[in-house]
């Protein structure tokens, strides 16, 4: 397989293994990748498991030819890709190996030698030339092994990212990338998401055209979708508005009272509904959907004065991938003394930013008029912004919306006409209450200003503390009148036709402005208030939060310049311009401050 003119593929299909490190159920088979680039110099990337020695060295020869290879990069030592190094160095003697300083002690564990006479140690940004193509080499410890490197060739703009960006599944699988990347991700890597967020940060730097990862499909195309995924799993926020119902059930009760949340779950607007048998289903997957899902309603039985294995195995695969940033609901079986929920609830306590359901089911043996209704209020209370979103179901004029506002954050949508624009505001107050009136205070540089003051007419959305730094990027980043800030989704509308936001948000009002205030920078819309729903009574996101919870620091170690208090961007310099306009969020040179 050619992945450009000089680079190609060498690696090998497993169609015979069943269980991927022991544990993980892989019915289409695993790949394992290596490279070879062909240049002045010759370096092969990585070797693969011990069962396809010899076909991975035919692989290679056939590739070569009559030459041979000056190097072997190994950027991950798990034995999937790196059993047949001590085969390579005895079969190209003259050879060096390119790897971290810990994969070389790594070496020596799994072969009696760390290959001391015919290494090359590399770190963070050194760099190997082999003639035209220069490898520059980036660390990502514990991504998600401590010696892990993963390298950038600037000539073919090709990342190979180690064990990032990988699948289960040999590469002739006839199927989608995502769910078994999603399974791979979340069960291998999961643990370590703030390692990735920073291999991210890194990568976002890199001219990238290709994806060469260590298992599963080259990636050529569409890579901001593979980026946004891995975004979105390493930083535990949902991929898909749903809830996940996970039980386990001895004599079919529980089980019974599953089916009936899941069909009033559905009834209730949920736009998906995916149930799990503990007992019986594969529970990496089971796991995956727990991560990909915004809610949870976890199902079991008291069992020996604790609660039933399987479930007891299925929290503690949530808890040590840190599970977080979703709503949990409990619903518990026992005859004489029922403890899962507390026990359930006892063992999720310490994950970030859980929000348990106040409604709890309470099963004595079998199902019954109080039971039953305990389902109803608790379906009801997870639905209840799915409700709010539906036209048919919601309360449209629900002024506790008003008590969302405070010195929050919001996102402000509008309508050119011709598409949607959103941006991020500080400013939203209530005026009066006797009509209600609402202030909205907006930046006459800013494109919505433009907008809102030819239609007269916009919806404040509430962000809640669960909103993710990629809404500030979205919203706060960018202008409306160069980007299409809703292109890659099906947008929620009310009654005047504008958008609100299908997540991340408590509440939203859709204003219809009655006055204009002229205050020289900035324009003061006042506006009456023409629609308002509450989703949800998830705490509303504060100027304060955002600074401290969401906002990424910035990366200022061993640098000398000014960062931007707005979004973290680092000029590096002796002086900032005065008029200095920051690329990222548009802020001037009053918004960054020296690093100190």
């Amino acid at each position: 397989m050619y992945i450009t003119n000089d680079i190609k593929y060498i690696g090998v299909n497993d169609k015979k293994v069943d269980l991927f490190e022991g544990q993980y159920k892989v019915p289409a088979g695993m790949s394992y990748n290596s490279y070879v680039i062909i240049d002045e110099k010759v370096a092969v990337m990585d070797t693969v498991d011990a069962g396809f020695t010899h076909e991975w060295l035919d692989n290679l020869q056939n590739v070569l030819g009559s030459r041979t290879p000056d190097y072997l990069v190994v950027q991950h030592m798990e034995p999937d890709h790196s059993a047949n190094i001590f085969n390579f160095a005895k079969t190209y003697p003259e050879a060096k190996l390119v790897a971290s300083a810990k994969a070389f002690t790594m070496m020596k564990n799994f072969f009696g030698t760390d290959f001391a006479d015919r290494r090359i140690v590399v770190g963070e940004g050194d760099t190997l030339s082999l003639g035209k193509h220069l490898l520059t080499f980036v660390t990502a410890p514990m991504v998600h092994w401590p010696e892990v490197i993963v390298t950038y060739d600037s000539t073919d703009k090709v990342l190979f990212s180690a064990d990032g960006f990988g699948k289960f599944g040999a590469l002739d699988a006839d199927e989608p990338w995502i769910d078994e990347a999603r399974r791979y991700y979340i069960g291998i890597v999961g643990k370590y998401g703030a390692q990735v967020q920073a291999l991210l940060r890194k990568a976002s730097g890199l001219d990238i055209s290709i994806i060469c990862p260590l298992h599963g499909p080259v990636l050529k195309e569409d890579l901001d979708y593979y980026l946004e995924k891995y975004y979105t799993w390493s930083s535990y926020q949902p991929e898909e508005e749903g809830i996940v119902v996970a039980y386990t059930s001895v004599y079919g009760n529980t089980k019974k009272a599953v089916q009936m949340i899941a069909e009033k779950l559905k009834a209730n607007g949920c736009p998906k509904v995916i149930v799990h048998d503990l007992a019986r289903c594969d529970m990496a997957e089971a796991v995956a959907d727990a991560f990909r899902y915004s809610k949870l309603v976890l199902a079991t039985t008291t069992y020996n004065a604790d609660i039933f294995p399987f479930m007891r195995e299925f929290i503690d695969h949530l808890t040590e991938r840190n599970y977080s940033n979703r709503t949990v609901a409990f619903i518990e079986n026992g005859s004489w003394a029922p403890l899962a929920a507390k026990i359930m609830k006892g063992m999720l306590e310490d994950s970030r930013n859980l929000t348990f359901a106040d409604n709890t089911v309470r099963i004595l043996s079998a199902l019954n008029e109080e039971s039953m209704a305990q389902i109803g209020a608790l379906a009801d209370e997870l639905c209840r912004d799915y409700l709010a979103q539906q036209d048919s179901t919601a309360n449209k004029n629900d002024l506790t919306a008003l008590f969302k506002i405070g010195y929050g954050l919001y996102v402000v949508t509008s309508n050119d006409g011709k598409k949607d624009n959103g941006l991020i505001v500080n400013t939203v107050t209530q005026v009066t209450n006797t009509p209600n009136r609402i202030a909205v205070t907006i930046n006459k540089e800013n494109y919505s200003h433009h907008i809102i003051k030819q239609s007269g007419k916009m919806n404040v959305n509430c962000l809640t503390v669960e909103a993710p730094f990629k809404v500030f990027e979205a919203f706060g980043f960018v202008s409306g009148r160069n980007v299409d800030k809703f292109a890659d989704c099906e947008p929620l509308r009310s009654d005047n036709g504008l958008v609100f936001l299908p997540r991340y948000i408590n509440s939203f009002m859709s204003l219809k402005v009655e006055q204009y205030v002229d205050l020289d920078t900035h324009g003061m819309f006042i506006c009456s208030v023409t629609e308002a729903r509450v989703l949800s009574d998830k705490e509303t996101m504060t100027y304060s939060y955002y600074f401290n919870n969401v906002k990424p620091k910035p990366e200022t170690e061993g640098k000398k310049g000014y960062v931007c208090k707005i979004c973290g961007y680092v000029y590096e310099g002796e002086e900032l311009p005065e008029d200095y306009i920051c690329p990222l969020c548009k802020h001037g040179a009053a918004d960054f401050e020296p690093i100190n």
